[in-house]
Formats: C-alpha cells, sequence, structure tokens
C-alpha cells in the first residue's frame, strides 16, 4: 500500500526569513531540521522536493524540514550564500551541519536522512509493542479508539500487517464494510497472504454474511426449532446470532455441532469457530472461553 503523503505541519512546514529563527534555529536544538531552498520554477526543485518529504514522513519524526521559496526569501537566500537550487541544508542543535546541492535519488536522501538522525531518539515516539497490545485490547469494547491507535503506527510504516490488519478488524467492528474491502482489494498480494490480513478478509466476510442472515434470526430459529439435529439450520443460525451481535451465543451454537458430529460439512463447524476466533481477536473474553470449551471437546 503506498503512503499517503500529506502536508503535516509537525514534520514539513513552509517558513520565512522572519520565522527561519524559531522554525530552524532554535527547533533544531530538539531534533534536527532539514531546510530546503526552492523556487516554483525550479524543475529539479519539484523532484526533490516529494521525494524528501517522503523520506521525512518514514522517518517518523526523527527529524523535521522546513521549505523556504527562495523568491519571497531573497535576503535569507543571500546571507546563507544559496548560490543555485534546489540547495538543502541540515541543521542540529542550532548550527548547519550538512548540506548538498540539486536533485538526489530516493536512496542517497534516506542516507542522508539516516547520517543526520544517527543517535536521534524522538520525544513521544511510539512504543510500538505497547501500542498494538493497546489496541487489540480495545478493540472488543472501543474499535474507534482501536483504529485511532492502529492508524498511529501506519502512519510510521503503512505496509505494518499486524496494524493494517487491526485496522481493518476495527472498521468491521465500526460496520464500515466498504472501507474495510477498499483496503483489502488495494494492498500488495504479499501483505495479503500475511496471516493478519487473511484473518482480517475473513472476518469481512464473515460479517457479511452475517448482516445478511441477521435480518431473519427469527426465522431461521424457527427452522431449528423444527429439527433441532439439523446442522446446517443451526450452523445458519450462529452466523445470524454473529450478526446480530451475540457473539458468546453464536459460538454455543456451533460448540454443539462440533460436539455432536466433528465431521460435519467437512470439519466446517469447528473451521467456523477458528475464523471466528480470529476475528475477534485472542484478547476478546469470547475467544478465551471459546477456545478453551472447544480444545475440551477436541481432546476429550
Amino acid at each position: 500500500m503506498e503512503a499517503n503523503i500529506n502536508m503535516d505541519e509537525s514534520l514539513i512546514k513552509n517558513s520565512s526569513q522572519e520565522q527561519f529563527n524559531e522554525d530552524v534555529v532554535v527547533a533544531s536544538k530538539d531534533v534536527p531540521v532539514i531546510v530546503d531552498f526552492w523556487a516554483p520554477w525550479c524543475g529539479p526543485c519539484k523532484q526533490l522536493g516529494p521525494a524528501l518529504e517522503k523520506c521525512v514522513h518514514e522517518a517518523g519524526g526523527k527529524v523535521r524540514m522546513v521549505k523556504i521559496n527562495v523568491d519571497e526569501n531573497q535576503i535569507l537566500a543571500q546571507q546563507l550564500r544559496i548560490q543555485s537550487i534546489p540547495t538543502v541544508y541540515a541543521f542540529k542543535d542550532g548550527q548547519p551541519v550538512d548540506g548538498f546541492m540539486g536533485s538526489l535519488p530516493e536512496s542517497q536522501l534516506k542516507a542522508f536522512i539516516d547520517k543526520l538522525t544517527e543517535g536521534v531518539v524522538m520525544e513521544g515516539a511510539l512504543n510500538e509493542k505497547e501500542v498494538m497490545a493497546e489496541a487489540e485490547a480495545m478493540l472488543v469494547e472501543a474499535p474507534e479508539e482501536a483504529a485511532n491507535l492502529f492508524s498511529q503506527i501506519l502512519a510510521q510504516n503503512d505496509d505494518h500487517p499486524e496494524a493494517l490488519g487491526g485496522f481493518v478488524r476495527a472498521l468491521i467492528k465500526l460496520e464500515d464494510f466498504d472501507q474495510a474491502e477498499g483496503i483489502l482489494t488495494t494492498i500488495t498480494e504479499e501483505l495479503a497472504n500475511h496471516q493478519a490480513l487473511v484473518a482480517a478478509a475473513n472476518s469481512l466476510k464473515l460479517a457479511r454474511e452475517a448482516t445478511q442472515l441477521g435480518g431473519d434470526l427469527a426465522g431461521i430459529k424457527a427452522k431449528l426449532d423444527q429439527d433441532p439435529h439439523d446442522h446446517q439450520a443451526r450452523f445458519d443460525y450462529a452466523t445470524a446470532l454473529l450478526g446480530a451481535g451475540q457473539h458468546e451465543q453464536a459460538v454455543e451454537e456451533l460448540l454443539v455441532i462440533v460436539r455432536a458430529d466433528r465431521a460435519w460439512n467437512e470439519d466446517g463447524a469447528r473451521k467456523r469457530l477458528v475464523e471466528l476466533f480470529e476475528s475477534f481477536g485472542p484478547q476478546d473474553p469470547v475467544t478465551i472461553k471459546g477456545r478453551a470449551k472447544l480444545g475440551s471437546i477436541m481432546f476429550a
């Protein structure tokens, strides 16, 4: 999935001669600042600018970028002896420490930033494992907050499979099926084959099935009541319960099938339970209880 690069004022901003000291010199005492001197008529500037912005975003807050239009800030350009554009200066601890002129390929831009940010620990940096754990814990009761946390990780790495899968599952919890499907249909094949995204895709399939059947919960239950040994009717009832938000009862109905006939529909009830547990997430109480009950049946 391609990164969605926007002008994030916390990382990248336009500045001027009047704001240069505050935006660059003072700011560089906290985190390194790259200054891009450019002009609207400059062809190479149009290539360098977006590439440099992309690299700054990928650095995840370890470096900031300030853009100076030399046509609008000619005195500043003269003071800094800017002879041609694009010119890039790097400031650290209030002083210029590196720079280059002309456009560079992305690999060299990354190397330039890596050198500048070596040893830099950004303030408020995400602890990925902690954020992932918190997001997973929130997925059950607070999917909107969970989506927020997953998106914070994706802002630093938009190809993070576990965070992307979690974000999709949060969208499903919020019943935003179209956006969830939109993400799943635009990711790379490599990402799509990752277990986290396979589970998310299964969750979406289940959610759509459940929504379709959920509207006829009473009718499906009536059919099951006529013949409690009709495993297909019970399977459909479990799916309808899922659509009605009755997750624990859905699991219980599937467990009834597994107890009665493990081989029914080519192990269909057990497979559906596994899909549900992946969809609910490992920390969901329904998953924890359901897995324990399934295990006791399978190994009885």
